[in-house]
């Protein structure tokens, strides 16, 4: 019996689903595409699609499912939903910027944020961060949460000298 995830995240995009499920899956471990479906000949003159055309893709992240839908251009993605990873090490930081921001938004990176080339927002997170930042030395962690607000990709040595004063 497979067991079913109860809450799936379905991130709705033009037409670019099955390429961005493709992008994500390459960039982090343990992922894979597990089905893709095609819009049909019922209800094109409500979804306007092509019959054949990719509808859906099911995909998996690290063992965390996904949806993507080509549901065309009604709606656009914002900042007000975004996915944190949440690194050990700084390599781990660099290595998901570096991945997810390839062709993204300049614009949109600010405290571990990025925005990448579909339009979907990340949080790329050192886990020590929120140690950090909820050390019951105001002090120590209003240090890094200053530092925090100057970074764009989260620096974790420099964290760190922060919360060392």
């Amino acid at each position: 019996m497979q067991i079913i995830q109860r809450i799936t995240p379905c991130l709705w995009f033009d037409n670019q689903a099955e390429e961005a499920a493709e992008f994500y899956a390459s960039i982090f471990k343990n992922s894979r595409i597990t089905k893709v479906s095609h819009y049909g000949e019922a209800g094109q003159e409500v979804h306007g699609q092509a019959a054949g055309t990719v509808m859906t893709v099911a995909f998996e992240l690290d063992g965390q499912g996904f949806v993507a839908l080509n549901g065309g251009p009604t709606f656009k993605f914002n900042e007000a939903i975004s996915f944190q990873v949440n690194c050990e090490t700084q390599e781990e930081v660099d290595y998901y910027w570096e991945s997810l921001s390839e062709d993204g938004d300049e614009k949109a990176q600010q405290c571990g944020w990025l925005k990448d080339k579909y339009g979907v927002s990340w949080q790329i997170i050192p886990r020590i961060l929120s140690e950090m930042i909820n050390d019951p030395d105001s002090g120590k962690s209003g240090r890094v949460m200053e530092a925090m607000l100057q970074m764009k990709k989260i620096d974790i040595g420099g964290l760190k000298r922060a919360f060392n004063g």
